[in-house]
Order: C-alpha cells, then structure tokens, then sequence
C-alpha cells in the first residue's frame, strides 16, 4: 500500500517479452544408423563412404545420424538402387527399431558411369539430406498421432516451482505470476503439491548483478525441462534497474515479468509437443 501511495509502481520488464528471445532445443530423435549402400555396383569403400557421406549430412540438418552399426532401439537408414530405362536412382529406405519400413525417399537418378563416381555419392548425400529430414519429420508426426499417450494428443502437464536466486518476494511472487499466466494461455499447470508428475517443468532463475550508475542488470530464465529432467528450451528476459527496486517487494513487476514471458513459455512447450493451436488463452 506504501508503494502505490507513492505513484506507480516501476515496469522495468514492460515491453521486454520473453518470446523475443526464446532459444528452443528440439527434443532429439533416437538415433539413426546409416548402413552401407546396398548395390554390387559401388565397391565395399565406396558403399561406406556414401553412408558415411549421408550421415555428415544428416547431422548438418541436425539429426542424429551415425554410420555405425545399430544398436538396439536405433532406427536404421538403408540405400537401395534402382535401375530403368538406363538410369540409376538411388532409394533411401527408413527402417524403424522392430524392422518395419517407416518411410521410403527418391534420390536423384545418374547414369551408370556417373554413379559409380565418388563426387556424385556426396552429391547424392548432400541433396538426399533435406528430403529425409520432411521424411523423418513427417514418421515422427504421425507415430505421435496414432499413440493415444502422446503429448500431441493430451494437453501437456506443467509444474512450476519457485523462482531461485530473486531478492526480496521474488522467488514466490515470479512463480505465482507465472503459474497464473500460463493458466490464461490455455496451459494445464499442476496445482502446487499436486502429486502427479509433469510433463514439463518451468524453473525460473534469476541473477542480479550491480553494474556503473547504482543500477543493477536482472536476468530473469525461465528453463523449460521435460519429464526426465533434459533441457527443452529456455526464455530470457534482460533489463536494467535502480539499485534497490526489486530489494523487497517485486509487487507489479512479477505480473509484467510473467505477462511477458509466458507466451515465449507455451510456444516452447507447443512446440515440444507438436499440438500447435491446441492451447488457447483463456476467454
């Protein structure tokens, strides 16, 4: 009541959203292994290079791919040739762990002199990788869709503790402003000592560090980690204030804090979930 007798209360995070610098960390797939081309044609070298050659470019597109033997649990990537009408096309099979073709793609065909050459087998891997990246994306999507448990099916689960390192109230006072905004975008946040696991989990962190003309720069991170405690993404929030504003009472702050970063925190979660426009502010 002291605070708003003496005028309105500072804002120094209006304007500041999150979402401006959300950083997101795409959940990785399990591992693909790229076995050697299957074809008679290429001698055993050049079957190994040209797996070898699709899992560099693979990994470009940052997908975990390996040219080692699969482990249990691994998918697998294997090439295939076919010939017609005097062209070779490459074919790139993807095999899930049981065995089962998941996807198939089309490279580009060559002739039979050109194939055979070592520049054209990196052509074929830099060119195949785009296309088995859609290919990859698109097993992914639908395996998430046919599974009645997954998060592209269920609104996901969020817990969000208190905030560490906040001077004054702004431990708690963050992470109920936090828990009530992501209510509003149309998350499912976990009552506090819900006995239920999350999904996903918001820890807010906050480091205040003096700095020249008795002004103090506040980080404020809210790192979004899933069910097994990896880190998914994290939302930043910067700004400079008055040494001693947020000492004792964070008061509107944690509300504009909170109003800020919350829509960077549901475009995380969505995006880890793949249920985009499934959460809705609430009306």
């Amino acid at each position: 009541m002291l605070l708003t007798a003496c005028g309105g209360l500072p804002r120094p995070f209006e304007g500041f959203p999150g979402r401006n610098a959300l950083r997101l960390a795409q959940p990785p797939p399990a591992r693909l292994a790229v076995l050697p081309a299957n074809d008679a044609s290429l001698t055993p070298s050049q079957s190994a290079n040209l797996a070898a050659w699709l899992a560099e470019a693979l990994q470009g597109q940052e997908v975990p791919a390996a040219f080692l033997p699969p482990q249990p649990g691994d998918w697998r990537l294997v090439t295939t040739i076919a010939r017609q009408d005097g062209a070779v096309t490459p074919m790139f099979v993807v095999l899930d762990p049981q065995g089962n073709q998941a996807g198939i793609a089309q490279g580009q065909s060559f002739s039979p002199q050109a194939w055979e050459e070592d520049a054209t087998l990196r052509r074929v891997a830099a060119s195949a990788a785009p296309d088995l990246l859609g290919l990859l994306t698109r097993i992914d999507a639908e395996r998430r869709a046919s599974d009645p448990a997954s998060l592209a099916n269920r609104p996901a689960k969020l817990r969000v503790p208190d905030v560490t390192g906040a001077p004054g109230d702004g431990n708690r006072q963050l992470a109920l402003r936090m828990r009530e905004q992501l209510n509003l975008q149309g998350m499912n946040v976990l009552t506090e000592g819900a006995n239920v696991p999350p999904d996903f989990t918001v820890a807010g962190q906050v480091r205040a560090v003096p700095i020249a003309g008795q002004m103090v720069r506040v980080e404020i991170q809210w790192i979004v980690t899933d069910a097994t405690g990896d880190e998914r993404s994290r939302v930043v929030q910067l700004n400079e204030v008055p040494a001693g504003t947020l000492d004792r009472f964070w008061g509107d702050v944690a509300l504009v804090v909170a109003q800020e970063a919350a829509g960077g925190v549901k475009d995380a979660i969505v995006q880890q979930t793949g249920r985009a426009g499934a959460a809705k502010p609430a009306s």
